[in-house]
This record gives C-alpha cells, sequence and structure tokens, in this order.
C-alpha cells in the first residue's frame, strides 16, 4: 500500500509540471490570462500549547524558526510559512491554507465581484524585515476560512 501511494506521488510530481507547461504552450498568445490564485505562501495550523508546539517543530521537525508573538509562532518551509496559531476557541480546530498575492487590494475585489464572502478585510498584521505583511481571510464553498497574504516592501 505504502509503495503505491508513494508511486502515485511520484507519477503526479512528474506528470503535473509536464501537463502545465504543455496547457501553456496550446495558450493562443492573443489569449487574456484570467485571474487566478497559484501559488500558496502559508497554512496556519491551530494548536491547543503554543510553547509546546513550537518546541516540537523546532526541535523535534528541525524547521526553521522564524518568530515567536503571544499568539503564533512561525517556521520557514522552503519559503512556504508554517503558522501556528492557538485556538481562538475551544471547538475551532481548523487549518487555514493562505495564498500569496501581489495585490491584496485588488485581489479581494476580483474575489468579492465572483461573490465570494470576504470574512476579513485586508489588514496589515505585522512586518518580516523590510516587508510589510498583509493578510485578508475569506469563506470557501464549504464554509472553511482560506487566506491571502502579501508581503509589500515598506517605502
Amino acid at each position: 500500500m505504502k509503495f503505491r501511494l508513494l508511486l502515485v506521488w511520484l507519477l503526479l510530481g512528474l506528470v503535473a509540471p509536464v501537463c502545465a507547461q504543455t496547457s501553456e504552450r496550446n495558450r493562443p498568445m492573443t489569449e487574456k490570462k484570467e485571474f487566478a490564485l497559484h501559488k500558496v505562501a502559508q497554512i496556519a495550523v491551530t494548536v491547543k500549547d503554543l510553547d509546546r508546539a513550537t518546541a516540537f517543530y523546532r526541535d523535534k521537525l528541525g524547521l526553521k524558526h522564524l518568530f515567536k508573538a503571544p499568539s503564533i509562532s512561525a517556521f520557514d518551509c522552503s519559503g512556504l510559512t508554517l503558522l501556528l496559531s492557538v485556538a481562538e476557541s475551544t471547538g475551532a480546530h481548523s487549518s487555514i491554507v493562505y495564498f500569496e498575492v501581489a495585490d491584496i487590494q485588488a485581489t479581494v475585489q476580483t474575489l468579492t465581484e465572483r461573490g465570494v464572502t470576504i470574512f476579513e478585510k485586508p489588514n496589515k498584521v505585522g512586518q518580516l524585515g523590510q516587508l510589510d505583511v498583509w493578510i485578508a481571510i475569506f469563506r470557501d464553498s464549504e464554509d472553511n476560512l482560506m487566506g491571502l497574504r502579501s508581503m509589500v516592501p515598506r517605502s
């Protein structure tokens, strides 16, 4: 069973890029590129005990720890940010996938025009070096929270 799953994973990893390249090549040059989210930038995992979870991900899994604040702890996973956050209520135990976007305001406008419910409007949540970190939260068709993240250079 493990071998079969590994084989499927390898095939998907090898075939998907080829299919994507073929699809791009076959698109007419005059065709207008449609809006689409494409790059996952951050995944937020809800935890019960932030100190314990931070130690686990840092010490047991060996992930590069970026910072810890009172309710969150962040790790770098080769460019993807793993964000541990304390559950706001006892029943809320889910994860949020954040999509990287260049212009969070324009993206929220486009999603709103498409009927997507914006749960939390774009707001600056912090800074990483010379970048301001902006986040917006929306709900998918199954009422799951999903996110947008934009890293904006400070002027």
